[in-house]
């Protein structure tokens, strides 16, 4: 089974403790298509962690896979946060995914709860800000809940680490999605940002939505162009912005608000180069 993790997270200690993700209806994502999702026994996580230690015992950063291990249930998830607290003495941090639904099926005070036990980084996709393109590509959460979550985490003293995707509202929606981002971003204000393109993979249901002609990508200009109206549009009080996956066609990175006149130009620059076609999406990067 193919384990995903976070590009930040190169560097962690990863430990599968859930297969698949408990969702796995959006359109866009690939990742766990064809993966029942279970939730592994306390002694099944246990024999995991074990073997995790004797492979690593001084880990300091530790990464918990697969796809929404939030939606664990508080009880269980506070028990395995025990076990890494006890196995690893020098222990700084544990990340997750986390969807805005699991969240918000946690308390203030569990939230917290987490926190104390070095629970630290919750990486959420947003996606969009944009109600019917939340809902076209099957969502859970609407994009106020999802601000909703972002906040009550990040009040319990989590990080939140948000992937937004442009061009995911497509030629269509396109302006909608790019304001509607914008503002929940700024409602949400996440400590990391990270801007991702959707690029519609085979065997995902917005692949085959692009053949039958019901989705339209974004032209290559349209997508960087929609990139530098979100940038312009965020007031953004302190988060680290990184948009340097392989989907993207520039690479850029940077702190709000200090950069943001930076990011912007940059992408203006390549804008005005006539570089970039203005009518298909340009080719797709060679791996993802």
């Amino acid at each position: 089974m193919t384990l995903f993790r976070p590009p930040a997270e190169a560097h962690s200690l990863i430990i599968r403790i859930q297969d698949g993700c408990p969702w796995n209806q959006c359109t866009f994502c690939g990742m766990y298509k064809g993966v029942n999702c279970r939730f592994r026994s306390l002694e099944e996580m246990e024999l995991g962690i074990d073997a995790a230690r004797r492979e690593n015992p001084s880990a300091r950063r530790i990464f918990l896979a697969d796809g929404d291990v939030m939606a664990m249930s508080f009880d269980k998830l506070h028990a395995v946060l025990g076990m890494l607290n006890d196995r690893f003495p020098r222990l700084s941090r544990v990340n997750i995914y986390a969807n805005g639904n699991s969240i918000l099926q946690k308390t203030d005070t569990q939230l917290q709860a987490l926190k104390r036990l070095k629970l630290n980084t919750l990486y959420m996709g947003l996606e969009s800000g944009h109600e019917e393109t939340l809902r076209k590509v099957k969502k859970q959460e609407t994009a106020a809940e999802m601000v909703e979550a972002g906040q009550r985490a990040q009040a319990a003293g989590l990080k939140m680490s948000v992937m937004i995707l442009t061009g995911l509202g497509g030629k269509k929606n396109r302006a909608l999605h790019t304001a509607a981002t914008a503002e929940a971003l700024n409602c949400m204000q996440p400590k990391i940002l990270s801007a991702l393109r959707v690029i519609p993979i085979p065997g995902t249901e917005l692949y085959e939505q692009e053949q039958s002609g019901a989705f339209e990508q974004v032209t290559e200009f349209q997508a960087l162009e929609e990139l530098k109206h979100m940038i312009q549009a965020l007031e953004l009080e302190s988060t680290v912005f990184r948009a340097n996956h392989s989907s993207n066609i520039l690479p850029l990175e940077g702190r709000f608000p200090k950069d943001k006149e930076r990011l912007a130009d940059e992408l203006d620059t390549l804008l005005a180069s006539g570089m970039l076609d203005t009518e298909a999406p340009g080719a797709p990067p060679f791996s993802l």
